[in-house]
This record gives structure tokens, sequence and C-alpha cells, in this order.
């Protein structure tokens, strides 16, 4: 189980994540189709990750 920890200091710009995540899925069309759903699982759960620290949920 992977739990994230809140850090001291000031909180993680949302942005940085949502750019992660959306980099992550540059190549896929020199990926094979199957490899594509671990690349949009990654996205997905960034972008939930980004979502939830702005709501503070």
């Amino acid at each position: 189980m992977n739990v994230d920890v809140p850090l001291p200091g000031p909180p993680v710009d949302p942005v940085v994540g949502i750019d992660s995540a959306i980099a992550g899925l540059e190549g896929l069309e020199h990926l094979e189709i199957v490899d594509h759903v671990a690349r949009f699982d990654i996205a997905h759960t960034a972008l939930t990750a980004a979502l939830s620290s702005i709501d503070k949920v």
C-alpha cells in the first residue's frame, strides 16, 4: 500500500503533476497497444492525485 504522507513546507504545485501525467502519454504510437493501459493508468493516478491536492480531499 502506497500512502502519501504530507511533507512540511509549501504544497506541491498540482500543475507539475498534470504536466508529468500528460508527458507520460507521449510516444504511445511507438508502443504496442497492450502497453497503453499501463501508461493511461499511471496518467490517471497522477491526475487524480493532482485534483485531490487542489480540492484538499
